[in-house]
């Protein structure tokens, strides 16, 4: 089932997501299966619970779409993070663009560390201690912030906080046009 994807100005997108108990949580793989059919129908590679209305710590990524031969070893990754925590973020700090599925319209340059140390679980209930670098590392942070209630904008220059800001007001305002389903303030 596609999930309305929740647009800048919702309440619901500055939260900070709770840890779950995903051996008790009901239709976990069911929401878990939502989330990936809600990211692809907005040609999305991550979806954050924030970013569907939901104060649970669980985001997906799926990199395989992007795959090339210039980056195979994104040809199968699709994971899903439940109680997900960077312990560490480490290594050069780089400001590449970046979109997002709940500011449609705007990228920008965002300063991120090449590389993080994450703890999660997965959706089998399989507990991960893992470090990922470049893109994966950059895109894994980008929904960990959705899920600590932070977005891009919050992370841009503040001259170009000042020249995207007419177009998030106008978010804010209900004012957007989308090909997928949202829900606005408004």
């Amino acid at each position: 089932m596609i999930l309305p994807i929740y647009i800048y100005g919702h309440p619901a997108l500055r939260k900070v997501a709770q840890d779950i108990d995903p051996e008790n949580y009901p239709n976990l793989k069911k929401l878990i299966a939502n989330m990936f059919e809600t990211m692809y129908a907005a040609e999305g590679v991550g979806l954050a619970g924030p970013q569907v209305g939901l104060e649970d710590r669980i985001f997906v990524v799926d990199l395989s779409p992007i795959a090339d031969e210039k980056h195979p070893e994104f040809k199968d990754f699709k994971k899903a993070f439940i109680n997900a925590h960077i312990i560490e973020r480490r290594g050069e700090v780089e400001a590449v663009e970046e979109g997002c599925l709940s500011i449609p319209g705007i990228h920008e340059k965002v300063p991120r560390e090449d590389e993080i140390h994450i703890r999660y679980i997965d959706e089998n209930l399989q507990p991960h201690d893992e470090t990922y670098s470049g893109y994966m590392a950059r895109v894994i942070q980008h929904e960990y912030d959705h899920i600590d209630g932070v977005l891009f904008t919050d992370k841009i220059s503040p001259l170009r906080k000042r020249m995207v800001k007419g177009k998030l007001a106008d978010m804010e305002k209900g004012k957007v046009a989308c090909e997928y389903k949202i829900r606005t303030v408004k």
